[in-house]
């Protein structure tokens, strides 16, 4: 059963099922699976040779679609005076694999036979991946200037790419108005519940890395938030079951002229959703103007006592060209969360030396 957050309504959760609420607001699982133990469990005695699906019991979704991913590095950066999550380390890397996974997973108990989604870059070859695994069709709708990498990513996994004109909201409609039609179902990285299922497993693995504690705080890049409100939602789950003592404080990296959450916490220079100043778009991988569940993510941000910032190119250019020189391989986008970092630490949001990890989202 799926369950909308905003209004209440229930909806059954079936292959030829709605995407989203009447209300228009995004839907969620109505039910989630809980730790049937008081105790976390050894981190010596987890299967981590299963990525992230060691962990299948805290997830709703069964591993019928898998590429062992998951269980991503955690490792110290001094420099930083922080933690880094190496989520660029995934089968097609980026984190969109944690939710890649659950998702195909779930349209295959479903017995869909062709996923449809819309991405600027690595949702889509990550979805278009794991349905290959799966045998599913896919359809990627893309932005007519999407980088020709990304796009040869997908039309690698034999996926049809359909390009469209226009910003990357022309490119949700098209899809949207294909998934109406009955083109396929909605496999999207900003939607589907089961691709949030997925970036929960981000909030465990980190704190299982850890011996089952959590850091003071993350810091993460956002677009359509899928790590920050999958990250938010794993923490307090291990929370409410007493497997860790608290929730950390969760902070968004924004890019500059496209930055809706900073905006809405009241970040300086993002007086709408636009945000203000010059578009960063070096950190085009989080150009999302309208996130699906943009009242979530801001709950998110609230309840933990975190914030959000917009960044421009500037800024993300040089933390991009320091992290590279400590060796760590990543694309632009990924620049912008250790440069929020930076940021917050000069408006005293954290103090050095607390206790923080910076989540590396995607490779070059």
């Amino acid at each position: 059963m799926l369950v909308c957050e905003s209004c209440g309504a229930e909806y059954p959760d079936t292959a030829d099922g709605p995407w989203r609420c009447d209300c228009g607001h995004a839907l969620d699982f109505a039910g989630r699976p809980t730790p049937d133990s008081e105790d976390p469990p050894a981190v010596a005695d987890l299967e981590t040779a299963r990525g992230l699906w060691a962990f299948a019991d805290l997830l709703p979704v069964a591993p019928r679609v898998t590429l062992g991913e998951g269980w991503t590095p955690l490792v110290d950066a001094p420099a930083w005076d922080a933690r880094f999550k190496l989520e660029y380390v995934f089968p097609t890397g980026s984190f969109k694999d944690r939710g890649a996974t659950t998702t195909l997973s779930r349209a295959v108990e479903l017995g869909v036979d062709r996923v449809v989604e819309d991405s600027s870059g690595n949702a889509g070859a990550a979805v278009a991946t794991y349905a290959a695994r799966a045998g599913i069709d896919a359809g990627i709708y893309v932005p007519a200037d999407a980088k020709a990498s990304k796009v040869r990513a997908i039309e690698r996994t034999g996926a049809d790419v359909i390009r469209v004109e226009g910003d990357r909201a022309a490119v949700s409609e098209a899809c949207i108005e294909a998934v109406e039609r009955g083109a396929g179902w909605y496999a999207s990285h900003a939607w589907n519940p089961a691709f949030f299922a997925g970036t929960e497993t981000f909030a465990v693995e980190v704190a299982a890395q850890r011996g089952w504690t959590a850091p003071d705080a993350v810091v993460l890049p956002v677009g359509h938030g899928t790590l920050l409100l999958g990250a938010y939602r794993g923490f307090r789950l291990l929370s409410e079951a007493g497997w860790i003592d608290r929730v950390p404080r969760l902070f968004g990296a924004q890019a500059a002229g496209v930055a809706p959450v900073a905006a809405r916490l009241g970040d300086e220079g993002t007086e709408s959703s636009g945000g203000g100043g010059p578009r960063n778009d070096l950190a085009d991988g989080v150009q999302v103007a309208r996130p699906a569940r943009l009242d979530q993510l801001v709950a998110a941000v609230e309840a933990t006592g975190g914030d959000a910032v917009a960044l421009d190119a500037a800024a993300t250019r040089r933390e991009l060209d320091r992290l590279r020189r400590a060796g760590f391989g990543v694309e632009a986008t990924c620049a912008l969360a250790p440069a929020a970092l930076r940021r917050f630490r000069e408006r005293g949001a954290l103090d050095a030396g607390t206790d923080v990890v910076v989540a590396l989202t995607g490779r070059a």
